[in-house]
């Protein structure tokens, strides 16, 4: 597998504060990756220092030459006074024919909605036309930000169903921010456990039995859960305040 992306002792700091440090990562082709932990933890930071969104304070950040990213932001509001049509909005930003319209939203499930308003989808709808709009870019690394938010129950398990197949068609790799831990979990490769540095990581096993993950969300019984690796050689506080 391909190394698309890898991160070495990363940290961004704002005046004296950490918002993430230490931060050590890879992301390969065909892997899912699982970003995890509470508000507030640093986790949509981390991903916009991933993408060269933000400065980086120390450390580097390694990209692939040939890197293509589709992103997916945590929130995307649409002026609803504005009349825009699923085709319309996938080709904001992007040099789109009709052809690559319907390739992308085949591919999310949408193909009916094409000429459809923009406004009158439901939250499941319009997170798989944003992710319709990612795959524009063809690209060979996911990365979404709480790509499930304000969808129902019904509608998490489907897109996070969505999400595997693609990276078992596309083979790209993907970087997902989520909350879902008990919906996310079976469908994901590795885990990582952020409260502004790594608390563990691993594969979906176990790591709701590690100290740091029970003491960040408590004790839940979850169908499928990570292995973890952590350095016991600090101690921190919810806030995220650690002693190295």
């Amino acid at each position: 597998m391909t190394i698309l992306l890898q991160a070495n002792q990363l940290g961004v700091k704002i005046k004296d504060r950490w918002l993430i440090k230490d931060i050590n990562l890879q992301i390969k082709t065909g892997e899912i990756i699982t970003l995890i932990g509470p508000n507030g933890a640093g986790k949509t930071t981390l991903i916009r220092a991933l993408l060269g969104l933000i400065s980086i304070s120390t450390g580097t950040v390694t990209r692939e030459p040939a890197l293509r990213i589709g992103y997916c932001p945590q929130r995307l509001t649409i002026e609803k006074s504005i009349p825009l049509t699923v085709g319309r909005f996938l080709s904001l930003g992007h040099a789109t024919n009709l052809n690559e319209q319907e390739k992308v939203l085949a591919q999310v499930g949408m193909s009916p909605f094409l000429h459809a308003s923009i406004h009158k989808l439901s939250g499941g709808e319009f997170q798989r036309v944003v992710l319709a709009r990612a795959l524009l870019r063809q690209p060979n690394l996911l990365v979404l930000d709480e790509p499930a938010q304000g969808v129902d129950i019904t509608g998490q398990i489907e897109l996070y169903r969505l999400i595997t197949q693609l990276r078992d068609q596309l083979g790209c790799g993907i970087l997902m921010v989520s909350h879902d831990l008990h919906l996310v979990m079976a469908a994901t490769d590795q885990v990582i456990c952020l409260n502004h540095h790594i608390c563990c990581m691993g594969h979906p096993e176990t790591v709701s039995q590690h100290p740091a993950y029970v003491e960040l969300f408590g004790k839940q019984t979850l169908e499928s859960l990570a292995i973890y690796t952590h350095k016991h050689n600090h101690a921190h506080d919810l806030s995220g305040k650690y002693d190295e």
